[in-house]
């Protein structure tokens, strides 16, 4: 049995090793290539402050090169004796080179240790975040510009309003997720700063050299107060759960209008028939299942930042093991999402649009605004044209004018497409990921 990397003359209780283990195995298992890439980063250090020889750095460095070939291969295990990746990473070396292998650990702590590989791991996260989003992006626009033309009721109070257009529509959705990038751009920000070198949250008094290994892992900075790194821990998770749900909460609106626009009562969508499901009694249904479960997959993940708060809310400087708990929830979430946005890209690419919505009389008076309109342009002071229209529609006289004539900016007539685009591609643009990635692909070897 492998002991712990703190466990002296006395063995734990199994009970309590069980009840404070947990799920920390199957959680690690998100973070070993980021803990074997910040234990490169680590060693190439420890060297140039003399702390290993460069023969020792040579054969740790092929050595856990070679692990991280075990985790893309998908072999990689934490054996059940063992407490977490970063014991079990520590363990693969030791039995491979004998005591060089215990010499990675000068100098930092697994506080620090699952800090920068949790910075890693999110970092790279929302890269792939992005990636999804920036295909639903596409297909919004895509769609909106295809459906600029045909129109459709705007609603207030769940009440027929206003003329709207499917381009307004569609479009509407890919801006709102301009703002979420915008939001995932401060939450990266946030996480792209080194901890590493802050040990169990006081720092160390080896002559660590931090600018190093912020360089080497591709960050931007560090997390240069050793305390506030370690308080980091949860800040960070929360803060980058926020930007998550702003994501979710973009595309569980879009679920529900789906959902609502796909219903016989309004006829205005048309999903494709191979994304619905059937009903065990009634023939008839197509069951809009895809969007309804992305609502409540959505949902839990709005959830994720209060759930966060709950469990961090009440802790004080320093490191508690109450931070454990995070990972369970926040690590699985960045899958999740990312599975939500590929499923919803497909489905919205393949929707198909009711071009003549407006043949229903119920519809009429959502043009009684522009009529009010137009006899205001002629002359007539807006209130008594609104009391005119009134009226009118009290006595069944309204005649509506289904011509349009809307330019401003960002309206029926002048959707503005492209200027959402340009502020997206401005906002991608300032992530830089190809920094991070080349620093990993030096610390590999494979550069």
């Amino acid at each position: 049995m492998a002991s712990k990397l703190w466990e002296k003359s006395v063995t734990v209780n199994h009970d309590v090793e069980t009840y404070t283990v947990g799920l920390d195995r199957e959680m690690d298992m998100y973070l070993a290539r980021y803990d074997v890439l910040g234990s490169l980063a680590h060693i190439a250090m420890l060297e140039s402050i003399g702390l290993l020889t460069a023969d020792e750095l040579r054969v740790l460095t092929d050595e856990l090169r070679s692990i991280y070939g075990v985790i893309e291969s998908g072999d990689f295990k934490i054996e059940d004796d063992v407490e977490d990746v970063h014991s079990q990473v520590e363990l693969m070396l030791t039995r491979k080179l004998g005591d060089i292998g215990k010499k990675i650990h000068s100098g930092r702590s697994r506080n620090d240790q699952v800090l920068v590989d949790l910075k890693l791991f999110i970092r790279s996260k929302i890269e792939d975040v992005i990636d999804a989003m920036t295909g639903l992006f596409s297909a919004l626009l895509e769609q909106s510009n295809r459906y600029k033309d045909v129109l459709m009721p705007g609603y207030t109070h769940l009440q027929v309003a206003m003329p709207s257009s499917f381009g307004l529509w569609f479009g509407a959705y890919a801006e709102s997720l301009v703002d979420d990038l915008t939001v995932l751009k401060a939450a990266y920000s946030v996480v792209n700063r080194n901890p590493l070198g802050s040990a169990a949250g006081y720092g160390s008094s080896f002559p660590l050299d931090r600018a190093m290994t912020t360089r080497l892992l591709g960050f931007d900075s560090m997390d240069y107060n050793v305390v506030y790194a370690q308080m980091g821990r949860g800040k960070v998770e929360r803060i980058v759960a926020q930007a998550l749900a702003s994501v979710a909460a973009t595309v569980a609106k879009l679920a529900f209008d789906a959902c609502m626009f796909n219903s016989q009562n309004f006829g205005f969508i048309k999903l494709p028939d191979q994304y619905t499901t059937g009903s065990s009694i009634m023939p008839h249904k197509k069951n809009p299942d895809v969007f309804e479960l992305t609502r409540a997959k959505c949902n839990k993940i709005q959830a994720l930042p209060y759930e966060i708060t709950l469990i961090t809310n009440n802790l004080p400087s320093g490191y508690f093991r109450d931070l454990q708990m995070v990972k369970e929830s926040f690590l699985p979430a960045f899958d999740s999402l990312t599975d939500i946005l590929a499923m919803v890209t497909r489905m919205v690419s393949e929707l198909t649009v009711n071009t003549d919505i407006l043949s229903d009389s119920r519809y009429s008076l959502m043009f009684s605004v522009e009529e009010v309109n137009r006899l205001t342009l002629e002359g007539m002071p807006f209130r008594d044209a609104y009391k005119k229209v009134g009226l009118d529609i009290e006595k069944g006289d309204f005649k509506p004018d289904c011509n349009l004539a809307h330019t401003h900016e960002g309206s029926i007539g002048n959707l503005c497409n492209d200027k959402i685009a340009g502020l997206y591609d401005e906002i991608l643009g300032s992530f830089d990921f190809e920094k991070f990635h080349t620093a990993f692909a030096n610390l590999l070897g494979r550069k």
